[in-house]
């Protein structure tokens, strides 16, 4: 379990293809290597992956699946390239984001960057099925990042980026046309599903604040 709040910006320093839909990867780092054993789940871009490897102070290295492959932009990644990283949250962990599994559950699009005062305003285009699992001022996790959801269309979301994220996550370096991963907030999926299996929700509706009020869950 992780909590979105990114505690360095990694390098990808080697991919190691194992045939076609697997790959090993290592990864520059030193924060998140403080501690650090085999066996320890570290997020990269908000995929929860294991640690089978590690040089301390240096790098560590994991195996990516071919499902993992499949379903989040970690296969477009290149020697170089930066990934966001966090250490799994521990019960004294200071709980500063919401929770995020790790489990991706899409891909979106990065559609517009548009400076608005001192903030960056991003829209991510994404499937009508995960945009219905957003509300606005909620919670999502893109790539790994716990941001709040400003607005929700038909076939994109935006989020509000404050300087000191953009400074310190891979979001600076997010061009138009550029591949994220994406996570809907864990608690408002339960919640949904419950409300669609007790048929209070359309399943082809998306969640709104009026549906938690009006069913007891604020």
């Amino acid at each position: 379990m992780f909590t979105g709040i990114i505690e360095e910006i990694g390098r990808v320093i080697a991919l190691r293809r194992q045939g076609t839909q697997a790959m090993e990867m290592t990864i520059g780092a030193q924060r998140v290597l403080d501690g650090v054993r085999l066996g320890d789940s570290i997020a990269v871009n908000g995929v929860c992956l294991t640690v089978t490897r590690f040089e301390a102070g240096r790098s560590f290295s994991v195996d990516v699946m071919p499902e993992t492959m499949k379903r989040t932009n970690l296969g477009e990644l290149q020697p170089g390239a930066p990934v966001n990283l966090e250490r799994a949250m521990t019960p004294t962990s200071r709980f500063g984001g919401h929770f995020v599994s790790g489990h991706v559950d899409a891909t979106g699009r990065v559609v517009s960057r548009t400076p608005v005062a001192n903030a960056v305003l991003f829209e991510f285009a994404a499937d009508e099925s995960f945009l219905q699992q957003l509300v606005p001022k909620g919670s999502v996790a893109v790539d790994g990042i716990s941001l709040t959801v400003v607005n929700v269309y038909s076939d994109r979301f935006s989020v509000s980026i404050i300087p000191h994220t953009l400074t310190n996550t891979i979001l600076q370096y997010k061009q138009v046309g550029d591949t994220v991963n994406l996570e809907s907030d864990m608690l408002g999926k339960y919640v949904r599903q419950y409300l669609q299996q007790s048929g209070l929700l359309e399943a082809k509706r998306g969640l709104s604040w009026d549906d938690l009020k009006n069913n007891g869950f604020m």
